[in-house]
């Protein structure tokens, strides 16, 4: 017990006293102490007030000149050298050869302390972060601004009091919890213990600059896609007329997902759209060239099908602003711009904000407001395609209904034209008929009266010379007489070949009458018989047509049959009196009987 050194290291040092070697005393005087045969200068700020003076092989310098004082020179070859000790000649030649690594390494944190008594502000990337039992460990570097190499690292260390006062002010102000990636102005003080070598504790963070980091990261993008003049290329492409195909990117098994695939299922499984899934990582290094390469892949999956999609959707469920930090990649935000469909982004919630939401086409605050936006253009185009068909539907009924009326007066135009011909053309033959008549007996007439002209004239002028001859002189008498009879021999003959004549050209005339008259006949009959060829298919086609359709047709349009109890049709008035009737109608017959007739209309006939 007389070998201990007691210490008094205040509580929040004494992990740093553990580090030195210090063992607390739980069964006695519960305090740290120094157990035998350690070397107590890293122990000296606890030493209690009045110790006795500590061995020391070398005094403590600043941290610049951190150098181990010189062992002292023994000589082994002279014992004499060595002092009066009682020690061995192996002990005298391990004190020859240097101090222990403990006392070292003590010297350093002890240096190490002194210069460092307060935390200075740096600035830090975050490479790792792990968390036990309240405390938060981190792995720190410092990168070159063009290349990106890491040009220092160092551990740090948040203890649990510390993490839980300045971490909630932290994420509160920025959004922001720590994670690898992140570049953070830190208050750290370095501290050296010997078992675990040098590290950081922080005690404070500046929010501001984190945010001002991360905005100027996105600043810097948004100018550079600004100034290519390609930031609103995908704003300006058209909305979807509709959605058939999309592609969709997410992390794989995200919350947003289930959300999202929850309606678009239904959609898909309805045959209304049909959706790729592809997945990627949304955070982390390399995320965004992922998530281009996932993209890539779903539309390649089109093309091999020859098709187009009709939009690409990225969707990913809310989270920390460093965690939504790697969608403000320009690499990611450049492909958004340079797609030639429409780009819809559902990424965190209302608040959150990306580079990736800034140039997509349409960006909504949710995955499931994607896929509902999705699902109202498509019931939107559906109603207008209702629409359509309604309209198409109505056209075509009332086209139906022209055309059928249509043709039924078209029907009707044909019998009454045919009724028309065939009493036209009667008519005509029987006027045709009526002039070659009356043309033939007039001729006759005309022939029978000069010939009866001709004979009068004759038997005139002979009874006149036979008068003259007689008058004049006696003796002439047989001269005459024979004369005469010459004159009327001549004269008979003559008259008899006028009258041949005149037969003859009256049956020449009667002959070329009776010709054309046969030709005319014959050309009108074969009108009247073309004529009557048609009103014949014509009137064919209209009985096939009233045939067809049958009495249950006629009863169905509303009309009835009467008939007697014999079973004759009753068709007027007076044959219904006073005797039993059965009407037949579309859906069955009744009984009845007529005791006064009703007032008969006068028909076709009487009028």
């Amino acid at each position: 017990m007389d070998d201990r050194h007691y210490l008094n290291v205040p509580y929040k040092e004494k992990d740093v006293a553990k580090t030195l070697g210090a063992v607390f005393d739980y069964d006695g005087a519960r305090r740290w102490y120094v157990p035998a045969g350690v070397d107590l200068v890293p122990f000296k700020k606890w030493m209690p007030e009045g110790a006795a003076s500590l061995p020391s092989l070398r005094q403590v310098r600043p941290a610049t000149e951190l150098v181990p004082a010189a062992p002292p020179r023994l000589d082994l070859a002279r014992p004499e050298s060595a002092g009066t000790g009682t020690g061995t000649g192996t002990e005298l030649r391990a004190a020859a050869k240097g101090i222990p690594l403990s006392r070292l390494l003590g010297g350093v944190a002890t240096a190490v302390s002194q210069a460092f008594a307060t935390g200075v502000w740096t600035m830090v990337e975050v490479m790792n972060v792990k968390l036990s039992n309240g405390h938060v460990f981190l792995e720190l570097a410092e990168r070159t601004a063009d290349t990106g190499h890491v040009v220092a690292k160092a551990s740090a260390t948040i203890w649990a009091t510390t993490a839980g006062r300045i971490l909630p002010v932290f994420e509160r102000a920025t959004g922001v919890s720590l994670a690898a990636g992140i570049k953070l102005l830190v208050r750290a003080k370095p501290s050296f213990k010997p078992q675990f070598g040098l590290s950081l504790e922080i005690d404070a963070i500046d929010s501001d600059y984190t945010l001002g980091d991360l905005e100027a990261k996105k600043k810097e993008v948004r100018a550079r896609l600004q100034a290519e003049g390609v930031f609103d290329r995908n704003k300006q492409l058209p909305a979807p007329w509709d959605f058939n195909l999309v592609v969709v990117v997410a992390p794989h098994e995200a919350a947003g997902l289930g959300d999202f695939r929850k309606e678009s299922d239904r959609l898909a499984a309805a045959g209304l759209c049909r959706f790729i899934h592809v997945h990627s990582r949304f955070q982390g290094e390399g995320a965004p060239r992922e998530i281009v390469a996932a993209l890539t892949d779903g539309m390649a999956e089109c093309a091999a099908a020859g098709e187009l999609p009709d939009a690409l959707v990225v969707i990913r469920g809310g989270g920390a602003v460093n965690d939504l930090a790697w969608l403000n990649d320009y690499a990611l935000a450049r492909f958004i711009c340079d797609q030639q469909v429409p780009v819809l982004t559902g990424i965190g919630h209302e608040r959150d904000n990306t580079l990736a939401d800034e140039v997509a086409h349409s960006r909504f605050d949710t995955p499931s407001k994607v896929i509902a936006a999705i699902e109202q253009r498509i019931a939107a185009r559906a109603g207008k395609a209702k629409e359509a068909w309604e309209a198409i539907t109505s056209l075509a009924a009332r086209a139906l209904r022209d055309a059928r009326a249509g043709v039924e007066q078209a029907h009707a135009g044909v019998g009454a034209d045919a009724r028309d011909t065939v009493a036209r053309a009667r008519q005509g033959a029987g006027d045709a008929m009526s002039a070659i008549k009356v043309q033939a007996l007039q001729d006759v007439s005309d022939a029978s009266r000069r010939a009866l002209a001709a004979v009068t004239e004759v038997r005139s002028l002979a009874t006149h010379q036979v008068s003259t001859a007689r008058q004049r002189v006696p003796e002439r008498l047989v001269e005459i007489q024979a004369m005469a009879i010459a004159k009327v021999g001549a004269a008979r003959a003559a008259t008899d070949i006028a009258r041949a004549t005149i037969h003859e050209r009256a049956g020449a005339l009667s002959q070329r009458a009776r010709t054309q008259t046969h030709t005319q006949m014959a050309a009108i009959g074969e009108r009247a018989e073309g004529a009557v060829s048609r009103a014949r298919k014509g009137a064919q086609s209209l009985m096939r047509e009233i045939a067809g359709q049958g009495p249950s047709k006629t009863l169905n349009r509303g009309f009835a049959i009467v008939r007697a109890e014999d079973g004759t049709t009753i068709t007027s008035v007076h044959q219904a009196a006073n005797r039993p009737l059965e009407i037949q109608f579309r859906d069955g017959s009744m009984g009845a009987r007529v005791t006064t007739p009703c007032e008969q209309t006068p028909s076709d006939e009487t009028k």
